[in-house]
């Protein structure tokens, strides 16, 4: 299939409406926020999640931060303490993230919390992402719009030059206010933690060690139970996760993006199986494929 042709439109009704018809369908979109242009989905949808990182071509699963209108919102889909909620109303709508337990059946996709208990919660002030959130009307993981290791995007041409012919559709809402990505604080009990910082300042110790936010290097979900990869058929009291053309008691489909959708899921239903042992049919290395597979191997490793 070809690569889209990515069109830019200047922000308003319409070209929200249209926005919000491509995040309905699956698709990402990228979109003006305070802080840095955004490449959003649906954070409902693994599949439409997957695109973005298709489209970034990430080399790894990091969590990605859900964008939601309020608090209110916010809270079905992680608990708040005493110490969120008071951060949350003094700084919402604005450029904190703060990382707060996961709430089950949230329905967010796994692909967005990248298998972790915790979730990313960010509520934004730009009015174009407010727009986009209010006519999709479901919650929005949104990382940076550029390709994986290129500089944050703060203006539309930043995105284009970038992402052109990777995504369907950019809003131009103009420069970006802040232009530097928001400030992430984990609140999960205890003293609160810094994990990234941002135009706000936050009295928070700074986090040392575990990987809990976009934007760092990854110390991520692994499964209990030894992973062989690249196994063609499962040996004895082994769970086989499939693609392409190998079968599998899981199958991860028979294409990259469908794959990557499914990739937390089935970790963790391998996990829970009987077998005590999980193999991996071979993955091809190549766009989101390299992601799936630095994921696999990290999972695989000695521990």
């Amino acid at each position: 299939m070809a690569p889209p042709e990515t069109q830019i439109l200047n922000f308003s009704d319409e070209a929200i409406e249209k926005a919000a018809e491509l995040i309905r369908a699956g698709q990402p979109v990228a979109m003006p926020t305070e802080t840095v242009y955004g490449l959003a989905a649906d954070a409902t949808n693994a599949e439409a999640v997957a695109r973005i990182y298709a489209a970034k071509g990430r080399p790894s699963f990091n969590p990605l931060i859900v964008h939601v209108l309020d608090l209110d919102t916010a809270e079905h889909l992680g608990e708040f303490d005493d110490q969120a909620r008071a951060l949350a109303n003094e700084h919402w709508p604005g450029p904190l993230t703060l990382v707060v337990p996961a709430r089950e059946d949230n329905g967010i996709a796994s692909l967005v919390t990248a298998g972790l208990e915790t979730i990313a919660i960010r509520v934004p002030a730009h009015p174009a992402m407010r727009a986009l959130l209010k006519a999709a009307g479901r919650p929005l993981a949104a990382p940076s719009a550029n390709a994986s290791g290129r500089i944050s995007p703060t203006r539309a041409a930043h995105v284009a030059d970038s992402l052109g012919g990777r995504i369907p559709l950019v809003i131009d809402g103009g420069p970006c206010e802040q232009g530097i990505e928001s400030t992430i604080v984990a609140a999960t009990g205890g003293p609160l933690r810094l994990l990234r910082r941002g135009p706000i300042d936050i009295d928070a110790v700074e986090a040392v060690g575990a990987i809990e936010a976009p934007g760092m290097m990854a110390s991520h979900y692994a499964p209990a139970k030894p992973i062989r990869l690249d196994a063609k058929v499962a040996e004895p009291g082994e769970i086989l996760l499939g693609y392409g053309p190998v079968a599998g008691e899981l199958y991860l489909g028979d294409n990259l993006v469908t794959a990557a959708a499914r990739l937390f899921d089935f970790m963790h239903e391998a996990d829970s199986a009987p077998e005590p042992r999980i193999a991996v049919a071979p993955i091809p290395d190549e766009g989101i494929g390299a992601a799936i597979n630095d994921r696999l191997r990290r999972a695989a490793a000695p521990r």
